[in-house]
């Protein structure tokens, strides 16, 4: 069984700031980590290989030089081979051009019976990319996977709803985005941090190692753009009521009143 799990490195969201006059991001100094869904992506791969012998994990990722700390810490986890799709012809690309720079380099591996990928990535929140990935290359999807099973080729799906969920039967081969609630990602083993950085693990691919149209991926090729990002205004601080039922009714009414919401 060949799987493909699509993971990015993010900048981690706990320690972000946006610079006020230019409104982008500031990432000087600001740490980066795998996208956590996608994490929860690797883990559920992972576990198939526990399970079965046959089972080879190639993660792919497209991204700056520095990705490669999170493709490092995917073989580290236990993945087989590890992508990263680096090129300046990449850069400033939205999701529309993103999935199309990665569906060609899936197409390129070829031969994959699951494709992984996290829900959504923390630094953009859009979840478009795995549908859209599957969208490219004709393949069955279920998103927001929290429960999977696979059992003569048949994938069976626990899909989370916001009021409940559904089961899914699908064949392969499948893309499947998780959730958080799927698994619990593993840590690094002290023998994969020694054995990841073992020769032909670990690959760059440029432009002109993918078969894409140059007109559809990066800058060029991305539809949407992002005008500006900005920290929201702080919200004052919230009054409290004291009294009697009656005394906090009577003044709450009055202050709503007061600000022409009643």
């Amino acid at each position: 069984m060949n799987i493909i799990v699509c993971l990015k490195q993010v900048p981690d969201t706990t320690e972000l700031k946006i610079d006020p006059v230019t409104g982008t991001l500031i990432r000087k100094g600001v740490p980066s980590i795998i996208n956590p869904d996608d994490k929860n992506a690797l883990e559920e791969a992972l576990k198939l290989k526990d399970k079965y012998e046959d089972v080879k994990i190639t993660v792919l990722s497209m991204g700056p030089a520095q990705a490669e700390e999170a493709l490092r810490e995917a073989l580290a986890m236990g993945a087989d081979d590890t992508i990263l799709l680096s090129d300046r012809a990449f850069g400033g690309a939205d999701t529309w051009a993103t999935s199309e720079t990665l569906a060609a380099a899936i197409r390129k591996i070829g031969n994959y019976d699951i494709i992984f990928a996290g829900r959504q990535a923390i630094d953009g929140d859009t979840a478009q990319v795995g549908p859209q990935i599957a969208e490219r290359l004709n393949l069955p999807q279920v998103t927001y996977v929290q429960s999977f099973d696979i059992k003569d080729g048949k994938v069976t799906v626990k899909r989370a709803l916001e009021d409940g969920y559904e089961i899914i039967e699908v064949n392969t081969p499948v893309l499947l985005t998780t959730i958080k609630e799927l698994n619990t990602p593993r840590y690094m083993s002290v023998n994969g941090i020694f054995t990841c950085y073992g020769e032909g693990k670990y690959k760059v691919w440029g432009l002109n190692d993918i078969d894409v149209d140059v007109t559809n991926i990066g800058l060029k090729g991305s539809p949407t753009q992002v005008k500006k990002s900005f920290t929201p205004e702080q919200k004052g601080a919230g009054e409290i009521l004291k009294g009697t039922t009656k005394e906090v009714t009577t003044l709450l009414v009055s202050k709503l009143k007061e600000k022409h919401l009643i």
